[in-house]
């Protein structure tokens, strides 16, 4: 168990600095909004890996191999979130220029329902995220003889300490909270709306593009291999 818990620590703090828009936004939801608001935006990230891990784990090869090869899955993720920055960046640009709002309390005001729901979608419409599991459980499963209790120890071990690096994270940024101007608060918010629909164009690229799609693909041969 103990060797178990240990082999999923090093994968935990690898995710947390994996560079995608889940990263940018939960550093900025920290230092805009506060810890509460950000464990909330990363619980919803977890949920999202949580469901990926059971698909990965339950679904038959069948229907893995059928999404393999559809690039609409690839086109239609990268398009929501592209689309989503780009109506981020628009409101952003309203509320910079309305004399009706006050741009401080719109720009920071809380919604917990909003964030999880926005954490969550996040992660769940990137389809190589489903790829990245898959490969772990094809990777770490054999050395785990494939046994639930020893799986279960294992992904608990990984999303725990990707929870407590994140908390870390979550700390630094909220330490810039005394430079958080509502002028501040619209630039860091416009930059990440604006990275957001540059990794929704990268993901749409890979549907576009099938060639590109190697890392889902690679996993699927992997799959099928071990059959």
């Amino acid at each position: 168990m103990i060797q178990d818990i240990l082999t999923g620590i090093p994968l935990g703090i690898f995710l947390c600095f994996m560079i995608g828009p889940v990263f940018f936004i939960l550093l900025e939801t920290a230092a805009v909004k506060g810890i509460r608001a950000a464990l909330v935006f990363d619980l919803g990230v977890v949920i999202a890996d949580i469901v990926f891990i059971c698909i990965a784990y339950f679904s038959s090869y069948r229907l893995i191999n059928s999404i393999k090869d559809e690039p609409a899955l690839f086109i239609f993720g990268g398009l929501i979130m592209a689309t989503y920055g780009v109506i981020s960046f628009i409101k952003l640009k309203k509320a910079s220029t309305s004399e009706k709002v006050d741009p401080e309390v719109e720009l920071i005001k809380k919604n917990y329902g909003s964030l999880f729901i926005k954490g969550f979608l996040l992660n769940f419409i990137n389809v190589g995220v489903l790829g990245f599991w898959l490969l772990i459980i094809i990777t770490f499963g054999p050395q785990l003889d494939l046994q639930t209790s020893r799986l279960l120890v294992f992904f608990g071990s990984v999303i725990g300490t990707y929870i407590l690096v994140d908390l870390a994270k979550m700390f630094l940024a909220k330490r810039l909270k005394s430079k958080m101007t509502p002028k501040n608060i619209l630039k860091i918010k416009k930059i990440t709306s604006i990275l957001l629909v540059l990794f929704g164009l990268i993901i749409m690229s890979q549907g576009f593009f099938p060639s590109d799609q190697k890392f889902v693909k690679g996993v699927i041969n992997k799959i099928e291999h071990q059959k």
